[in-house]
């Protein structure tokens, strides 16, 4: 892996766990400290802590060896030293305070915005069946013929159950032989 290609691997990594103000100084011009500086901000101690370490593990997986690391006490500010490049992980008011962008000026300086990979969303089976079945029941339910309503039918006399019905009463007309 080339030094630019490891550049972008760590801004990316940076970005997994939402550092921001991500820069990139080249120092092959002004020094021989390093090739790179890459500086980023936290908003907490634990995510300082969450940065330097998904930058320490994901390096250390692909076979690329930390010469050295400091700051993992106070976690302020942690520095992660590949020789080459060199990150710089601050908690926000650190990183105003010692201002490395200033110290560093006569360098060519990059500042690096994360550009999200287009994310698509995919429903599961269950959700798809769930809305298949959602929709079924509101074709039957503008389908469906209202059922009729039943009428009550009451023998004279027979008092109303609740006034705020109202009952229609049927008179009944016997024929006898009589009749």
């Amino acid at each position: 892996m080339t030094t630019k290609q490891l550049v972008k691997k760590i801004t990316r990594l940076i970005f997994e766990k939402k550092g921001s103000e991500v820069k990139v100084i080249e120092l092959m011009t002004v020094s021989t400290i390093a090739d790179y500086f890459i500086l980023c901000s936290a908003d907490s101690d634990t995510q300082v802590r969450a940065i330097a370490d998904n930058i320490d593990k994901s390096l250390r997986d692909e076979g690329i060896k930390l010469w050295h690391k400091e700051g993992t006490t106070a976690l302020q500010w942690v520095l992660l030293d590949y020789v080459d490049v060199v990150i710089h992980v601050f908690q926000k008011d650190r990183r105003t305070y010692y201002n490395l962008e200033k110290l560093w000026g006569d360098a060519p300086i990059m500042e690096i915005e994360d550009t999200p990979t287009k994310v698509r969303a995919v429903k599961s089976k269950a959700e798809k069946t769930d809305e298949k079945s959602a929709k079924v029941s509101a074709v039957k339910q503008k389908t469906e013929k209202p059922k009729a309503k039943s009428k009550v039918v009451k023998a004279k006399g027979e008092p109303p159950k609740d006034s705020a019905v109202k009952t229609k009463t049927k008179k009944v007309e016997t024929e006898g032989a009589n009749g």
